[in-house]
């Protein structure tokens, strides 16, 4: 039995004690997220302790786009010469404190990855924005890589995070 799932955030989810550690992102959770789906700017996922029922970490993925110059040379070879190359943005991901260094958070970017390359949409690859150093060592230990010239704006092709979570890439 699996002793968690995710999940489209709903109403009948209880976000209210929800506590990560970052203030931001806990009132991202419990006051925006649902606006950010109403007025389809982003979607929510959350990870349910099916247990308790309680929420212990979520994220969210929306569409952008990302210029094909800011995009390494190898990884565009063999893309059309468009302006811009269509991805999906991972906004936001946190887990409850109690439920940290159990591996919640990579559980929660494998099944956005899975998401993105599932999509109807072309979404080339997945952008985040690390809020810190700790986020952005943890999105590069996936595969994630620094877009040329930006701080904290990471890249991955969703070709490559198909291969990392079909194993023929170690990470």
């Amino acid at each position: 039995m699996a002793l968690f799932r995710i999940e489209p955030l709903s109403p009948a989810h209880d976000r209210s004690r929800f506590l990560s550690g970052s203030g931001a992102l806990d009132r991202y959770l419990r006051r925006q997220a649902s606006q950010d789906i109403r007025r389809r700017i982003a979607t929510c996922f959350v990870m349910i302790d099916t247990g308790t029922g309680e929420v212990v970490g979520f994220y969210t993925l929306a569409a952008t786009g990302v210029p094909l110059d800011a995009l390494s040379e190898e990884g565009t070879r063999r893309l059309p010469r468009y302006p811009l190359v269509p991805a999906a943005l991972l906004g936001r991901l946190a887990i409850a404190e109690p439920y940290q260094g159990r591996g919640l958070g990579a559980a929660l970017l494998v099944d956005a990855l899975k998401r993105a390359s599932r999509t109807e949409l072309g979404v080339f690859a997945l952008l985040v924005d690390a809020k810190d150093d700790s986020a952005q060592r943890f999105y590069e230990h996936f595969g994630f890589s620094l877009l040329p010239g930006e701080t904290r704006h990471l890249v991955l092709p969703v070709a490559t995070a198909l291969q990392l979570l079909e194993g023929q890439i170690a990470y």
